[in-house]
């Protein structure tokens, strides 16, 4: 097919971005070329943004790929309004082939090639984050700003984070090299060498309801980069960011010269689950998954000829032992308890703090005088119904829900949920946090049942666990991330000793630790090219977003050696 965007276009437009991505998670330093603040991208493009997604309402999305036997479809928004689009079903038995179709051009387009060419598609992407930003509102319930903000800019820095660390993994070694071996009077030996990356094959994406982008662009696109097809499943509750995803990957890929069905949608009918058949597939060879622990499991066991990825269910922990700002503490943690309605994998579950109490420097506080003094401070932040609504966003599914519902059943109540109206959209499901007291006695998870807040609760519930002691909530923090796993874990502590066990914790046990937060970074949030979100080391995940283990078994590097 011919080419609109050649190689050196992409180059005099990309590189520079490519360079500056590199450096990045070299140096670790703060870097982004994506703009997090909504007027950045022009004085209409909020009003553009909202018009283009409610043009796809009610729709057929057309994408012109292979296969479709049909039209599916049902999303409603968190937020009450039905979508209405349509989007098309897809026969594998026809889509899988002609994915494959295109690869051997798109391999032997080579790592810079595709870099740059999954770096315009993210400017493409970019540019219509307002739309985006719409899209992903209505599909995982997140607020507007979070939304745009995660959903745009942050979801685009991983995946440009992805890019960066596919090309540095697949330029390590030489395209080519003359090898002589001397032979002493016989002359010497001597090849020429080539090395090729080689990618797998076909990767499948299966997306989440809570993050489709953020969780889905590290995946997509350290496959794309590494020369592997990547068939996207999106998550039934959020189809469309993902669908408008795919739609620009196959309009840049054919403007630059290559099959655009090395990206397609795969959207599944009503009870359909197609995700398992897919992942057992022999075409598919990589797997990207965030969701449920029991579905990560079972692809980890079932798809045995795939590399998988997984991010599934952790318990995050915050051991309090002392605090030198006792009011910044309150605050960062009650920001991180409620933001986005606890709907992260990032959120903390469980707050360790001794029954004695800690000190402070507003004076010692016993276990009941910081639970209580937490629990004002979520109410406070959470005290302006707007800036709640801007806060919280809407629970994402009725799962949710059920779980805040019976949240009164797990133990005394330190705060009570209360139910917030939203002004624009009165079909909303909007709750505030529940915080529970719990009892930690070494007693209650030494033995054979584990108690309720060792399992994770997914969404606006958390536990305030009594521990008789420091020593005994590092070796609860311990027994947690082992067992249970952990995206994060915390620690406020004024102890250099205590700093060092609990560091030495999460260094043994592979947790990403955040050490006496309180000023505007959470516990829950991480920053592409300096942070890594998960470790891969303890049962959470198997990966971390993103490092070189993330991307360098997507492709392995194949020899041709010839007579010199």
């Amino acid at each position: 097919m011919a080419a609109q965007l050649s190689p050196q276009q992409l180059a005099d437009k990309h590189r520079s971005t490519l360079d500056q991505a590199l450096d990045a998670i070299r140096t670790r330093a703060y870097w982004s070329p994506h703009p997090e603040h909504p007027k950045a991208y022009g004085e209409s493009a909020a009003a553009d943004g909202l018009a283009a997604f409610q043009a796809l309402r009610g729709t057929r999305f057309e994408l012109d790929q292979p296969g479709t036997d049909g039209w599916t479809g049902g999303e409603i928004s968190p937020y009450g309004p039905a979508l209405d689009v349509e989007y098309p079903h897809a026969d594998p038995d026809v889509l899988l082939p002609a994915m494959r179709a295109g690869a051997g051009a798109w391999r032997e387009a080579g790592p810079e090639t595709r870099a740059l060419v999954c770096l315009e598609i993210l400017a493409r992407i970019s540019a219509r984050t307002h739309e985006f930003a719409h899209a992903v509102m209505h599909t995982s319930g997140q607020a507007f700003l979070m939304a745009l903000q995660a959903g745009g800019p942050h979801a685009q820095d991983r995946g440009l984070e992805a890019v960066a660390y596919a090309y540095q993994e697949q330029t390590r070694t030489p395209v080519a090299a003359d090898w002589s071996k001397p032979q002493g009077k016989r002359g010497p030996l001597e090849l020429r060498k080539t090395f090729t990356a080689v990618p797998r094959g076909i990767a499948l994406l299966i997306g989440c309801n809570t993050f489709p982008t953020w969780n889905g662009y590290p995946g997509l696109f350290a496959s794309l980069a590494t020369g592997n097809a990547v068939l996207v499943k999106p998550h039934p509750r959020a189809v469309l960011p993902l669908a408008l995803t795919v739609r620009v990957a196959r309009e840049v890929l054919a403007e630059a010269g290559f099959d655009p069905n090395l990206v397609a949608l795969a959207v599944e009918r009503p009870g359909e689950g197609i995700a398992k058949s897919l992942a057992v597939r022999p075409e598919i060879k990589i797997i990207d998954y965030t969701g449920s622990t029991a579905f990560g499991d079972w692809l980890e066991t079932h798809a045995r000829q795939a590399q998988v990825y997984t991010e599934k269910a952790g318990v995050n922990t915050v051991v309090i032992d002392s605090t030198g700002d006792y009011k910044g503490m309150l605050a960062n943690l009650a920001f991180s308890l409620s933001l986005y309605s606890g709907q992260m994998c990032t959120t903390p579950q469980n707050l360790l703090i001794p029954r004695d109490g800690i000190a402070t420097d507003a004076g010692d506080k016993s276990y009941d005088e910081v639970v209580a003094d937490l629990a004002a401070s979520v109410s406070g932040l959470l005290g302006d119904d707007a800036r709640a609504n801007a806060v919280l966003g809407a629970l994402v599914n009725p799962d949710v829900k059920a779980r805040l519902d019976v949240a009164a059943g797990l133990g005394d109540l330190a705060l009570a949920s209360r139910e917030i109206a939203h002004p624009d959209f009165p079909d909303a499901v909007v709750r505030t946090p529940a915080l529970v007291k719990a009892d930690g006695a070494r007693k209650t998870w030494e033995g054979a049942e584990e108690p309720g807040y060792l399992s994770e609760c997914f969404g606006p519930v958390s536990f305030a666990v009594a521990v008789d002691s420091t020593a005994d909530a590092l070796d609860l923090l311990r027994h947690t991330v082992r067992h249970r796993g952990a995206m994060t874990v915390g620690a406020y502590t004024t102890s250099p000793e205590t700093e060092r066990a609990v560091e030495d914790v999460c260094l043994e046990e592979s947790a990403q630790l955040s050490l006496n937060l309180t000023g505007g970074v959470y516990v829950n949030q991480t920053a592409a090219f300096s942070d890594f979100h998960g470790s891969g080391g303890n049962p959470a995940a198997n990966a971390a977003l993103c490092d070189a283990a993330f991307v360098a078994n997507r492709f392995r590097m194949v020899e041709v050696r010839r007579q010199a």
